[in-house]
């Protein structure tokens, strides 16, 4: 963002209806004029219909045979219970070859069916099982399956534990990130619960213990602005150790709508709370247990680098250069791959950042058509890039709609990449 656009943002960022407006209206100008082409660092593959989903979770197997992904089944809408989602990979030379693994109807846009991997030849994803959430590990090898009783977010690295919470609490508060099934665990009732909050998933042993409720949430540390409003968790993650498992405490009410970071370890239930003020949106572990979030530290928004899961120091990345929301990814311990919402030309940004030297490399500059513009918060079928980068730090994967229709890409990287920008 320019000085100007920044300054604006600032202004009412903290009112998404206003904050919406605004950005609709100010590309809207912007449609009149003269556009450009996409432009990428290397020439991408790209699997039109498809799309992955969330930047926290790698979709390639670890040899890169493999790239897991969705594929569409209905056009441009919002899916209906009875709309299904197919599931599956790609592989073979330039990833050519689509292997089918099932189906689902729990769903979106946003986050996919949370297809991930547990192993080198288990995958898991969320289903709707006669109209109960649950999640199937399935086999790739010899194509058994295993129902498990809870639809989960995020796997851990040594594939024995899922974090879990309530889809249907998380569709009430932000539509488009949930399902259009619900579930028990809701309580919409309520706008702190006892009974409900962040869950963690034994995958081998198909049990599940709840870790934290909302009520204790809400109580812990509380914040000014944190009585009279909806609480829930989202977005998690485990540290590559597994140890730790870090999510998104949000409270919400209207417009009004804060969030803090909270990083939990596993064998001591410590919790430990980002210094933030009002605002984490993206985060992303390291395998040095370090955290690059977009959030709010003394009142400027920025990507900060957090040394440790205590989240006491601290260092900004790529600041100001980088100054607006986005996905991150590690490629390795010390450079990370963010990504930008579609500016005024409605292109959106993707970069790799020295986390050290805060240098910033513009590796894909990319299109976004009008039409996948979210109209409103029950029309949530916008595109992020979200990317994701091979665990070799190889290849990345992001999500697309530069072609007019959504597409996975898969684009090779090397580290030295001659940076767009001119």
């Amino acid at each position: 963002m320019n000085r100007l656009e920044a300054f604006v943002y600032k202004q009412v960022k903290n009112n998404y209806i206003l904050k919406d407006f605004l950005r609709n209206a100010y590309q809207g100008f912007y449609d009149l004029l003269p556009n450009y082409e996409s432009k990428f660092a290397n020439e991408p593959i790209v699997l039109e219909d498809c799309y992955f989903g969330f930047h926290d979770a790698c979709p390639f197997s670890k040899d890169n045979s493999k790239i897991l992904s969705n594929r569409l089944t209905i056009p441009l809408r919002m899916p209906t219970e009875q709309d299904a989602l197919e599931v599956g990979y790609w592989t073979g030379k330039d990833f050519s070859q689509w292997v089918k693994v099932g189906e689902t109807c729990a769903w979106n846009y946003h986050k996919g069916c949370r297809l991930q991997w547990v192993n080198k030849h288990l995958v898991i994803y969320n289903v709707c099982d006669n109209g109960v959430l649950k999640s199937r590990v399935h086999d790739i090898e010899t194509g058994g399956e295993e129902t498990i009783g809870w639809a989960i977010d995020t796997v851990s690295g040594d594939g024995k534990q899922a974090a879990s919470f309530s889809y249907g609490r998380l569709q009430e508060m932000m539509p488009g990130y949930g399902y259009v099934t619900g579930d028990d665990d809701a309580h919409l009732d309520k706008m702190t619960a006892k009974d409900t909050g962040l869950y963690l998933v034994n995958l081998e042993n198909n049990s599940r213990e709840l870790l934290v409720d909302l009520q204790t949430l809400s109580e812990l540390h509380p914040e000014e602005g944190m009585d009279d409003t909806y609480h829930f968790v989202t977005h998690t993650e485990f540290s590559a150790d597994s140890r730790y498992l870090a999510f998104l405490h949000r409270w919400y009410k209207g417009t009004f709508q804060r969030t803090r970071l909270i990083v939990m370890d596993l064998r001591t239930r410590q919790m430990y709370i980002s210094p933030t003020t009002g605002m984490v949106s993206h985060y992303a572990w390291n395998s040095k247990n370090g955290i690059i979030a977009y959030c709010r530290v003394e009142d400027i928004d920025s990507h900060v680098y957090f040394n440790d899961p205590t989240m006491r120091t601290y260092k900004r990345c790529g600041y100001p250069q980088l100054n607006s929301d986005g996905h991150q990814h590690f490629i390795d311990d010390g450079h990370f791959l963010v990504d930008t919402y579609p500016d005024k030309y409605r292109h959106a940004k993707l970069y790799r950042v020295d986390v050290e030297t805060d240098e910033v490399v513009l590796l894909a500059d990319v299109k976004s058509p009008k039409k996948f513009v979210s109209p409103n918060d029950h029309k949530n079928w916008k595109c992020d890039l979200h990317p994701r980068c091979s665990a070799d730090g190889t290849l990345v994967s992001f999500d697309s709609v530069h072609t007019g229709t959504r597409s996975l890409c898969v684009m090779k990287i090397d580290g030295k990449d001659k940076s767009l920008l001119r």
